[in-house]
């Protein structure tokens, strides 16, 4: 167990090294690199990683709270039943990552790319998703109630049985959706029914 704190790293490398349990507090990781890292069990709590690569790290069973993680790449990474608490997200890029049981609490993953992701179950409530990218994500029987999904793309994204109600979806193309099965409020209904060019009085 190690611990870190107050501390800033600009252009470290950390690749392939072993930083299980450790602990990160109010530091600052800018231009750093984590690839192929075991950070399996490590806690961070108010750090702000800035344009890092986690390209193949290990993150199984991390808890971050109130972490900033932006414009970083996590391609391939393995966030197995990572949490992330009131987290700032903006900007990072999923593709290949293993997301499987992560829990998302609160926090801002605006302009995101998490095609392909498995979110399905998921509680995402309250979540700020602007013009995420969850093209073919499976998003089946998630809960978006009052998450800001406002222009975000959802080609091919599965929704069977996913909660919306309460979500902002202005500008999303509600003509490409496949919402059979999802719960809407009364105003996303009409919004969704205007799009096929109905009148909704």
């Amino acid at each position: 167990m190690y611990q870190y704190k107050d501390r800033e790293f600009t252009r470290v490398h950390f690749d392939g090294q072993d930083l299980r349990y450790g602990e990160l507090i109010s530091c600052t990781f800018e231009k750093c690199t984590f690839m192929n890292t075991s950070m399996e069990e490590i806690d961070t709590s108010y750090c702000r990683f800035i344009e890092c690569d986690f390209k193949g790290v290990s993150l199984n069973s991390s808890i971050h709270n109130e972490s900033a993680f932006e414009n970083c790449k996590f391609n391939g990474a393995n966030l197995f039943v990572s949490k992330f608490i009131a987290c700032k997200m903006t900007g990072s890029d999923f593709s290949g990552a293993q997301v499987d049981g992560i829990t998302i609490d609160g926090g801002d993953w605006s302009y995101t790319n998490l095609r392909h992701a498995n979110l399905s179950k998921q509680d995402l409530r309250g979540v700020r998703f602007f013009e995420a990218d969850f093209t073919d994500t499976d998003l089946t029987k998630a809960d978006l109630r009052d998450c800001n999904l406002e222009r975000v793309s959802l080609g091919r994204a599965k929704l069977a049985g996913a909660d919306l109600r309460g979500a902002n979806l202005q500008g999303v193309d509600l003509k490409a959706l496949d919402v059979k099965g999802a719960r809407m409020d009364l105003e996303q209904a009409a919004l969704f029914m205007r799009s096929y060019g109905a009148k909704v009085d």
